[in-house]
Parts: structure tokens; sequence; C-alpha cells
């Protein structure tokens, strides 16, 4: 972490989200090379990270934006991405949504159910606007990751059975108001055993294959996202291996002519950009642990007591580190599960000592809350060397 931040850390009042702009910076530009040279198009999942800052970052890139409510296709399009480069996913989506996404003509509808295509061709038909569809197929893959993040499988809620894809395929061609553009799929999130994205091109070229056989053309392949990042070594690997993530769907991916490949990329993109900075309030001994008691909650980053997530915690100090010792962090809120780590090394801690909670650019702003009529969370960014206060979301 930053001798700059350190500094400033007497000004600023904890907790607040701190965001490496030039790795940001860094990391889009890996990602850009690595799939322009294969022509591959590249969406930013705006669920991962919504922050002002960050996203017209990632916006001068060029990327499009995957979506999943009609408040973040609204926010994409203020941000300057092109309606043309958005898609819109999401198992719940409304008739407002809908009508919003049919008036700014998005790229694609990422359908998820025969009931929702209805829905989408009735209104389409009403507004007489055409819209563009892409069939989300469960794949039936294991994602290999938690439970909470598997999405691929057949008994999960999102995505399309694949006895149910005739029936979709009959209902588009009974509408014209309706244009299948494409098929897509979403495995999971938090990948990081590569041969899973090798299992997924198998199942999405026999689909491709199956389409083809009914003399169905499709121009678009949306393979998802989900690639991981590692939680464990922030520093050492600050950057995904996107190359290798790209070269797995060159090399087995049975692309048809013409035909695009589209992914849709969040945490991967944003996760290691971002920490969450609190201070210690209390070192707390209890019979067999210490508790480090910090002002940064459940309430601001909520993946560990979600879903038991791993974050690095490090200790922020220009002085040489001290013995170590065991502690269970803590945050300040009324529920047991509000713990960031339990049993973890750290250099002995004293009331009023700053902690980084690391590889949290991705579903930790995002998902903060005012549970306990919390304040809301502030963000603050390092662009070239000087850490500047954020507007806010």
């Amino acid at each position: 972490m930053n001798n700059e931040l350190i500094k400033a850390l007497k000004e600023i009042e904890t907790p607040f989200y701190f965001y490496d702009i030039n790795l940001l910076n860094e990391t889009l530009s890996v990602v850009k090379e690595a799939a322009e040279k294969r022509n591959f198009h590249v969406h930013y999942a705006y669920k991962a990270n919504y922050n002002d800052v960050l996203l017209q970052t990632i916006k001068k890139f060029g990327f499009g934006a995957d979506c999943v409510s009609g408040n973040e296709i609204k926010k994409a399009i203020e941000i300057g991405v092109a309606a043309s480069k958005i898609t819109f996913a999401g198992v719940g989506k409304t008739e407002k949504e809908i009508i919003f996404a049919l008036n700014n003509e998005i790229f694609a509808f990422n359908v998820e159910s025969i009931e929702e295509l209805i829905v989408i061709g009735e209104l389409a038909a009403k507004l007489q606007l055409k819209a563009n569809i892409a069939l989300r197929i469960n794949p039936n893959v294991d994602a290999q990751t938690h439970h909470y993040i598997t999405t691929g499988l057949d008994e999960n809620k999102f995505g399309i059975l694949p006895s149910n894809i005739q029936t979709c395929i009959s209902l588009v061609k009974s509408n014209p108001f309706l244009e299948l553009q494409g098929i897509h799929f979403h495995i999971g999130s938090q990948i990081l055993e590569m041969n899973v994205f090798k299992s997924l091109c198998v199942k999405v070229n026999e689909w491709n294959t199956w389409f083809e056989e009914r003399g169905i053309y499709l121009k678009t392949i949306n393979v998802g996202g989900g690639l991981g990042v590692d939680y464990k070594n922030p520093d050492t690997n600050a950057i995904t291996d996107f190359e290798t993530y790209f070269a797995i769907f060159e090399k087995f991916l049975e692309v048809r002519p013409n035909q695009e490949v589209h992914f849709e990329l969040g945490r991967s993109l944003v996760a290691q950009c971002g920490s969450l900075i609190t201070s210690v309030q209390y070192v707390k001994s209890g019979i067999k642990k210490r508790f480090a008691i910090v002002d940064a909650g459940m309430t601001e980053l909520i993946r560990p007591a979600l879903y038991q997530a791993y974050h690095k915690i490090e200790k922020l100090s220009t002085q040489a580190l001290s013995t170590s010792m065991m502690y269970d962090v803590v945050g300040p809120i009324c529920e047991s599960s509000d713990t960031f780590a339990k049993e973890i090394e750290l250099p002995e801690l004293s009331r009023g000592d700053y902690l980084a909670i690391r590889s949290a650019g991705a579903y930790g702003e995002v998902m903060a809350s005012r549970y306990n009529l919390r304040d809301a969370i502030k963000s603050y960014f390092k662009m070239d060397s000087t850490p500047i206060l954020a507007t806010g979301w």
C-alpha cells in the first residue's frame, strides 16, 4: 500500500474504499490488447462495481456494458457507452426495464426463460420496436466455485433448459419484432480452474452446430465471464492471466465466419484495484481469542459474511513491523456473522492502527448497505500519485 495513502490517513475518516486507478488502467490495457488481437468483444459487468470514476476509466477503453437492471442500463448510457454495446441480462426483468431497453435500442436481451421471451415479444410488438435476443442456455457445466456463485447447472434459477430451446425458437419465428441474434452462457463466478472454460467451449460448439443444423445462423456467441482473481496474492498476481483465458477460447471455440465472440467480465477487471481501509477501534482479549474490532463491517463489505469469502488483510504502517499475533478481525455490526477473518496472523495491533482489506474492488462498495443506520461509505482514488476524494455515487 503506497506511502501517500498512509500519510493521508490522519486527514480521512475511516472506513472508506481506496481505488488504485493506475492499476485499473494497466489491467484494462492488458485486457484490451489480449481481446482485440483475437477480435473478441468485451462488455464490463456493471454489477461488479458502478463507481463513477471506475466506469469513466473503463469507458475510455471502448468496452461495452453488461447490465442486469434498468438502472444499470441508464448508468451505462449516462457514462457514454453506446446502446449498441449494451447487453441486458437477469432473470427478473420488469416491464419498465424492458421498455426502457427497447426504447434505447440496446445490443441484446440475454433471455433467461420462455416466460420472459413472451413478455419481451409482447412489449416489442406493442411499441413496434425490434428486440434483439440472445438465448441464455444452461450448459450444465460445473464452475467448481462456491455454490452461491455457480449459475450454469440445470437446477440454477438462471438460463433456459435445453428442452425449452425449440419452443423459444418457435416464439421468435412467430413474432416479427423478435430477432434471434445469438446464444449466451454464464456458468459462474470466481473461476480459477481454466479447464472449466475448455468444458464450456465444448458445450458452446455443440449448441452452435445444433442451431446451424436447423438453418439458424447465429451472429453472436456470448460466453459470459466468471474469470477469477487471486485473493491470496493481490500484489504478485495483481493482474489476472487474461492471455491464457482468451487463448483457451481462441483455441477451443469453433467460430463460424463473421461470427462475433462476446465476453462479460467484471471481477477480474476491478477487484484488485480496490481496498477497504478501516481502523482498529478496540483490541479485545477473550478466553482463547484476541479480537481486532474495526470500524468497517459487513455493511461495507458483505462478501465474507455472505459466502465466507477470503480477503487478505494487511496492517498499514510506515514503521518496522512488530511481533505477530493471531486475531479475529471483526466489525461493529450487531450480527455474529460480521467477521472479516478468523485466526489470522497480523503484526501486533493497537487502537488507531489502520488495516487494508484487499481485493475489494468487486462486489464491495456496490453491495454496501445502511444497516444499523451506518454512514454511506465514501471512496478515494490514487490517480498518478495523488489520492483524491470521490464525489460518491
